[in-house]
């Protein structure tokens, strides 16, 4: 059989959105005794797309520069920060007439309006079905508050807070973040999702947070 070194070359689409793909190229071929031929094989390295240009792309930052990104991103945490100064005065007022405890607004509320940015950006990309961009938001969300922020706190609490904070749970807020964990685990490991998984998440948030309501201060 006869390779043509100029189709060999061809990469298809699907291979070019791969992060890493090698494959062989027909470089040289020579006959040898008998009617046989040796064909000298090349690797060659397509070109790339990581899963932060797939994000750009879908988020409509592609193309942006270093300068250009980095000023959005400091106006953005100066608007941010003067906003979540507004959520919390408006949070407390809200949480004494309604009687919610400090644990659901922390848990539950300033939760889901604080994470709106992220939230909306995670649904956004599911839609588009960029399935590894909107995992990556959600669950990168949670990891950076739990080993970052949250041990952030307890340290400048002793600098700028009116008391020392602690990491100290209670039984019930460990088997919520138990419970949490392993149901993400669970979902995840398949690598595909329905409507059905959904609909069950959001039912398990809901006792979730039914529970922290009623849950005593």
């Amino acid at each position: 059989m006869r390779l043509d070194p100029v189709m060999a070359q061809r990469a298809p689409d699907d291979w070019k959105k791969a992060r890493v793909n090698l494959f062989g190229v027909v470089k040289a071929r020579k006959d040898a005794p008998g009617g046989g031929a040796y064909l000298t094989l090349g690797m060659r390295t397509l070109g790339t797309r990581n899963l932060c240009d797939e994000a750009d792309e879908a988020i409509g930052t592609e193309g942006w520069s270093t300068r250009r990104s980095l000023t959005v991103l400091l106006v953005a945490t100066v608007f941010v920060a003067l906003m979540s100064e507004f959520l919390v005065g408006a949070v407390q007022e809200t949480a004494k007439s309604f009687g919610m405890t400090e644990v659901f607004v922390g848990v539950i509320l300033v939760a889901i309006v604080g994470n709106a940015a992220e939230h909306s950006t995670a649904v956004l990309m599911a839609i588009k079905n960029k399935m590894d961009i909107a995992i990556n938001i959600a669950v990168g969300s949670s990891i950076q508050i739990a080993l970052f922020v949250a041990p952030l706190l307890v340290f400048l609490s002793y600098g700028v807070g009116p008391r020392p904070m602690d990491l100290i749970f209670t039984n019930f807020e460990v088997l919520a973040v138990t419970l949490a964990v392993s149901i993400m685990a669970l979902i995840s490991q398949d690598g595909e999702s329905n409507w059905m998984e959904g609909v069950q998440l959001l039912a398990v948030y809901a006792i979730l947070g039914i529970a922290f309501f009623y849950l005593p201060a």
